[in-house]
C-alpha cells in the first residue's frame, strides 16, 4: 500500500469509505441544513438534499451536549458511518448530515443501527 492512498477493503470493491463520500466543508453542511429537508427518527434528524457528485455524501454532527462522552460520540460516529459504507451504493445522489437530536445516555448499537438504517431507506430516489 502508498502512503497516502486508499485501497478498497480486498475482494470486496466499491464498500470503502473515502473522501469523495464525506462532507467536510462548513459551507458542505450549511447549504444541507439551509435546504430544511428532514428525516425524523427518536434519536436522530438526517437532513438531505440534492446533489450533483455522482454518489451520496455523508457527514456526522453530534454536539457534546447531547452526548457527553467521547467514547460515545465516536461510537457513534461509527455505527452511522458504517450503516452508510453500506447503504451507499442503494442511495439517491444526496448529501445526508445526520444530527443526534436527543440526549443518548444509554448506548444500545442494534437500537442506533436500527433507526440509522431505517432513516436511510426512507430517503426519498
Amino acid at each position: 500500500m502508498t502512503a497516502g492512498v486508499l485501497q478498497e477493503p480486498p475482494g470486496v470493491p466499491g464498500l470503502g469509505f473515502h473522501g469523495e463520500y464525506r462532507l467536510r466543508k462548513a459551507d458542505e453542511f450549511s447549504s444541507v441544513f439551509i435546504f430544511r429537508r428532514t428525516l425524523r427518527g427518536k434519536h436522530f434528524d438526517m437532513f438531505h438534499r440534492p446533489n450533483t457528485s455522482a454518489t451520496a455524501r455523508l457527514g456526522v454532527v453530534i454536539a457534546k451536549k447531547l452526548v457527553r462522552s467521547a467514547v460515545s460520540r465516536n461510537l457513534i460516529k461509527r455505527i452511522v458511518r458504517e450503516s452508510f459504507r453500506q447503504t451507499r451504493a442503494k442511495l439517491p445522489q444526496r448529501d445526508i448530515v445526520v444530527r443526534v437530536s436527543t440526549r443518548l445516555d444509554l448506548l444500545e448499537r442494534r437500537t442506533l443501527r436500527g433507526e440509522i438504517d431505517e432513516l436511510f431507506t426512507r430517503l426519498p430516489k
